[in-house]
């Protein structure tokens, strides 16, 4: 009679799934055939009951972090409102000293102007000191308007002459161009 072989029953491998951290599932081949213990179920329970709350924190991690950058975003709007409302306010008030600066020049130049008007009769005769006061008087006179006028009707002026004479404007431009690059060199 033949002997009888033992039967062992061979380790088959068996495949588990784990879920990872990032969401993906992983397949892990084990060697183990024996049934689950049921301390294998309550750490299962246990990762993914952890897993569930680290995802939960993260969404409330996501969710503070959008609150902060939107408080973020209206202080940094806020701030820029109040910066470009200085930033008007003191460019109008330099614009305003720069108009009447120009105002006191044009008058300046018209009292050098007048001052040098009877040395010009004596010398190139009478015609020529009544350019000179001609050219006082209408410095003086624009030296005036300039100073009478407010900002936004000397800008409406402007935009009125570039629209009747679009030439002159580039070219009076170019003029006061040229003047300035030679005045800060």
């Amino acid at each position: 009679m033949a002997a009888k072989k033992p039967t062992t029953k061979a380790k088959q491998p068996t495949t588990a799934t784990v879920a990872a951290t990032d969401g993906a599932t992983e397949t892990v081949a084990t060697t183990d055939a024996s049934p689950p213990s049921p301390n294998t179920a309550e750490a299962k329970s246990r990762f993914n009951a952890a897993l569930d709350e680290a995802k939960a924190g993260a969404a409330a991690l996501g969710d503070e972090a959008k609150l902060r950058a939107s408080q973020y975003r209206d202080e940094a709007k806020h701030r820029g409102e109040d910066w470009s409302a200085e930033a008007k306010t003191k460019g109008r008030e330099l614009a305003d000293e720069g108009k009447h600066k120009a105002s006191e020049a044009l008058s300046g130049l018209s009292r050098v102007i007048d001052e040098n008007a009877p040395t010009l009769d004596e010398k190139l005769g009478a015609k020529y000191g009544d350019y000179a006061r001609s050219a006082s008087k209408s410095l003086q006179d624009n030296a005036r308007k300039l100073d009478e006028k407010s900002l936004d009707e000397l800008a409406d002026d402007s935009r009125e002459v570039i629209r009747k004479s679009p030439a002159t404007a580039v070219g009076l431009a170019a003029v006061v161009g040229f003047f300035f690059a030679r005045l800060f060199r």
